[in-house]
């Protein structure tokens, strides 16, 4: 096994704190493009690109939503063989690149009734290409910081920045929908105001490349690269010799992209749907947000503290107990009820055990592939956690109608739950494992 030059002295608190600050600044933005295309496809895209009734029209713009997180494993390994052979931040500089532009070609896309079939076609295109960009962002972002950390005692709380973007770049997502709403009427809002936010988030995207590319690659890779030569091809090397921790890891994460994406994409759409008015469901939305941001500080610091599997463990069995319940309390319509649904079944489930995830998945990767494998497993976990569970929920939603169907929406993301606590036990604990290897 190749080993790693010492030459390269390891980063002082200031410097780990750069990369931590240049990860979490272009993450925000690629969260907040992301972030809004979601729910701007659970409120808007349904009316103006698809010519169905209002649940199937849900369904469909779901569904093109999901589609980009399909696609996230495709960009894993084109940017995991950039971070694994190049560097970590290049590859960073040129997957948020990437999702500018698909960005900005999602905001100027012709309405159905402009161009008719042509407009969901494109639609789908500038979607899949966003979500290949964003392929990249989590597992290359989360090694670039935590290595960075590697001899760090927190280096959970470090690598939970890029975690950090997620409730930051929704507080400004949703904040930034409420605020435009207020702004003009609903009919301004469907047929040009929803455009903006796509044309600023291409603005910041730019931003954001200048700011990475004047940060520091982490020190490990430096010292590899000095120590060793880089694989030909690590996103495929990493396949072929873990793809059992591959999937086992997977497991873990797809439970909790499936807590983000049923609460965040269809659990804004649900309460639209149930009866939540004008900007409500934003707002509990937004709250929500807030409330995930603390509990991720807390899981990321107790993670370091007591073990990584022991955070996401509590996370996953509140999931599991959580499922129907999140449902029923949206389902009365009751403002304060809705909540504490959220607060409880995505601010908590998906901050507390997000605290550790980055870590997690870093530790679980040696140098040679860590970028590649923490990618894959991630990304993939996206497809049958993340992408699939929205899908899937419209599906039953537009099948069974609002009274019936969160029952069976409940039970099958249960299904989620148990299999990343089987996942979380048979992973062997990680906290301290030398990252230099």
């Amino acid at each position: 096994m190749a080993t790693i030059e010492k030459g390269v002295a390891a980063p002082s608190q200031q410097q780990i704190f750069k990369v931590a600050l240049a990860s979490i600044i272009g993450s925000v933005i690629e969260q907040y493009d992301f972030l809004v295309t979601g729910i701007i496809a659970a409120t808007v895209w349904g009316e103006i690109f698809f010519k169905l009734p209002n649940l199937a029209a849900i369904a469909a713009a779901i569904g093109v939503y999901g589609l980009g997180i399909v696609i996230r494993p495709v960009g894993a390994f084109i940017f995991g063989n950039i971070a694994d052979r190049k560097g970590r931040r290049d590859a960073m500089v040129y997957a948020l690149l990437l999702m500018g532009v698909s960005t900005l070609l999602i905001g100027l896309t012709p309405t159905y009734d402009s161009i008719g079939a042509a407009a969901p076609i494109l639609l789908i295109l500038f979607r899949l290409v966003q979500g290949i960009s964003f392929g990249a962002e989590f597992g290359t972002a989360a090694t670039w910081v935590v290595e960075q950390a590697a001899k760090s005692k927190r280096r959970a709380f470090w690598g939970a920045w890029v975690g950090f973007a997620i409730p930051l770049g929704l507080l400004l997502g949703f904040g930034s929908v409420i605020l435009v709403k207020s702004l003009m009427s609903p009919e301004q809002f469907t047929a040009w105001g929803w455009r903006i936010f796509f044309y600023v988030g291409f603005a910041v995207a730019i931003v954001g490349i200048v700011i990475r590319t004047r940060t520091m690659d982490s020190f490990v890779f430096e010292r590899f690269k000095h120590g060793a030569e880089t694989l030909k091809s690590p996103a495929a090397r990493v396949w072929k010799e873990m793809p059992l921790r591959i999937l086992r890891t997977s497991l873990v994460n797809a439970m909790f992209g499936g807590a983000f994406f049923l609460s965040f994409v269809f659990g804004t759409s649900y309460m639209k749907a149930v009866g939540f008015a004008g900007t409500l469901a934003e707002t509990i939305g937004l709250i929500a947000a807030a409330s995930m941001l603390v509990f991720m500080i807390i899981g990321s610091l107790l993670a370091d503290i007591i073990n990584r599997r022991t955070i996401l463990l509590i996370s996953a069995v509140v999931f599991l107990v959580w499922a129907i319940p999140y449902f029923y309390l949206i389902n009365t319509g009751n403002f304060w009820l809705a909540v504490l649904a959220e607060v409880i079944g995505f601010g908590f489930v998906f901050g507390f055990g997000y605290g550790a995830i980055p870590t997690f998945y870093t530790e679980n990767f040696p140098t040679r592939f860590r970028a590649s494998g923490a990618s894959a497993a991630y990304q993939v976990s996206q497809v049958y956690g993340g992408g699939l569970i929205p899908i899937i929920a419209g599906l039953i939603l537009h099948a069974y109608g609002i009274h019936r169907a969160y029952i069976y929406i409940g039970l099958f993301v249960m299904v989620y739950a148990v299999a990343a606590i089987l996942a979380i036990l048979a992973t062997p604990e990680t906290k301290g494992v030398d990252l230099e290897f």
